[in-house]
This record gives structure tokens, sequence and C-alpha cells, in this order.
């Protein structure tokens, strides 16, 4: 009972703690009190989820503070709070491909979503779902039910187009703006959620022609607030074989992926398996802070390097933040 009370203790503090900041933030934080001077607190924290793995693959639990080592730009960063968020909520986007090249696999979306929901979300989860092509559009707002999330998908499917535009209403020539989905879901549904664990799964074959931000863009705009990247890749074959155009689609999902700390899987594999690895991975995250020792906000990238001191376990992280 006093391990469970101390536990509860420090999950509190900690909660508070990062409440009060946000990724990359430096700011004050006035502390008043009746008949107390008022005291400025500045903080420097940096946020990060990430999983750990054996050489098996399977998921690691129960190690502490003391098993891991955080550099910074390669300066060697104190540990300040951490924990292994197994009972934060998710919060999670789920981006579909709705442009030409993805015809053919408009019933395996709405089937493998399906699966996927079901098999992830639990009751004070929340998900919400934008299709695009040249327009992105929020075909369900933030829900934990998966009915209504499918019905939204079905609908713009055949043909509905009277949902909301995410992000700004833009003139496109052409069908596929991927990046701005990804920018978009992460600026306006995600950068502002705190005290849930945030993913985006992809659903798509990673071809983009039509977004205003570029890839960088929405790498960025994940890591700094800390959501981490999935996705599910279609790509429809021609003789058995990729195309050059395909294999750049696979790199842009293996690297804005790998970039934030998600997985990349081929939607031609064991998709049960593959959302089964999702739920575990999103369900087994810890949760690490410390105070940056580099104080100047300049807008550069700091690269984050999270290291385990036990031998042979590999940590998927994000890869870094810019200090803005």
């Amino acid at each position: 009972m006093l391990n469970q009370q101390g536990d509860l203790v420090r999950a509190t503090a900690t909660n508070l703690l990062l409440t009060l900041t946000s990724l990359a933030f430096i700011g004050t934080v006035p502390l008043r009190a009746q008949n107390f001077p008022t005291i400025k607190v500045e903080t420097n924290l940096i946020d990060t989820t990430f999983s750990v793995r054996d050489p098996s693959g399977q998921l690691v639990h129960g190690l502490s503070k003391n098993d891991f080592t955080v550099t910074e730009d390669g300066v060697p960063q104190t540990i300040r709070f951490f924990f292994h968020d197994t009972q934060l909520p998710l919060s999670i986007g789920l981006i579909i491909d709705a442009s030409g090249s993805q015809d053919k696999f408009i019933k395996e979306h709405e089937k493998d979503i399906a699966a996927f929901l079901h098999q992830v979300l639990e009751p004070n989860d929340q998900a919400f779902a934008v299709c695009f092509g040249n327009h992105l559009r929020m075909v369900s707002d933030y829900t934990a039910s998966v009915p209504t999330i499918l019905s939204g998908i079905h609908q713009f499917n055949k043909g509905a187009r009277n949902f909301p535009e995410l992000g700004p209403k833009e003139e496109r020539d052409l069908g596929t703006a991927l990046n701005d989905a990804v920018y978009y879901s992460v600026t306006e549904k995600l950068a502002g959620i705190h005290q849930r664990r945030k993913a985006i799964i992809v659903f798509s074959d990673g071809e983009e022609n039509s977004s205003e931000h570029d890839l960088l863009d929405s790498i960025e705009a994940a890591q700094n607030a800390d959501v981490l990247v999935y996705a599910i890749r279609y790509t429809e074959l021609h003789s058995a074989r990729m195309s050059a155009r395909d294999r750049y689609g696979v790199r842009v999902l293996d690297h804005i992926t790998t970039e934030t700390g998600g997985r990349s899987f081929d939607a031609q594999s064991n998709l049960k398996q593959a959302f089964s690895e999702i739920a575990d991975d999103l369900r087994s995250l810890y949760d690490l802070a410390y105070q940056s020792t580099n104080s100047v906000r300049d807008g550069a990238y700091r690269k984050i390097v999270i290291r385990t001191t036990q031998p042979g376990l590999t940590v998927r992280a994000r890869t870094g933040y810019y200090a803005k």
C-alpha cells in the first residue's frame, strides 16, 4: 500500500509539473499566494515518450530512471522526471489518403481502420479522422465511438464532401496533400493536448504532390508536440514490382515514422499483427523529462539520444526537437 501511495504521489507531482510546461518551452510561471511575495520559476523541460524492446522485439516493462541516459547534441542531461505512463489515455489521429492512387484500397481502408479501432480504442481514449486528397476533410472529430468514426469515413468514400476542412482553405492543382494532412492534424488537433499519449496513424502510399508544407515541416511539428507517427502503407504494384515513385513513398513513410518514434508497416503484411504491435507500443510507453542545459531558443534542431544501461535493449523515440 505504501508503494502504491508513493507511486501515486510521484505520478501526481509529475503530471502537475508537465501540465505547467510544454515541449521545448521557456517561460515564467508565477506562483502567488495571499500575503506572500511573487516567485518566478524559469523552466526548460523537454518531455519525451518512448518504448523499449529486447533483441527478440518484445516490449520491455519495469525499467526505472536509472536504466536510462539522455544526451542532447551529445551533452549529457539529467533526467528530472520519469514514469511508465500505462494509464494515460490515448488521443489518436487517423489520416486517410483518399487521392486517386488509393481508389483501389478504399474498401481495405475501411475494413482495416475498423479492425484497428476495435483493437486499440478503450473507453477513455479518443480519436479523430481526416480524409485527404487535395482538401483535408475532418470526417470525424474527437470521439470514443468507433461507429461514429467509421460512419464519417464511409460517407466520405461514398461522395459526401460537406465536412469541415482542416487547416486553411487552399487552392490545389494536384491531389495528394499528405504533408499538410499530418502537419495540420498535429498543430490543430494534437499539439495543445496534455496528459494523454498522442499518435497519428497514416493510411497511405506516401506519395505527395499538393502540400504547402514539406516533409520536414511535418516531422518538426510532430517532434515538437511529442506525437508518434505510425503508417500503414498501401502500394499498388505493377507486375509485382515497385516503381521509383512507389519507392519514394516507402522512404517518406519510413522517414517520418522513424524520426517521430513510430513505425511503418506494409498493408500486404499481417495487419492484425501490425495493429497489435501499435497497440502494444501505445500502451507500453515510458515518459521522461529533463531540463535542457542549452537555454538558447534560436530555432535550431537539438538531437536527443536516449539509451539504456541494460545491454541489448532498443529505445524507439523521437530523434530531437526544434528549440523555438
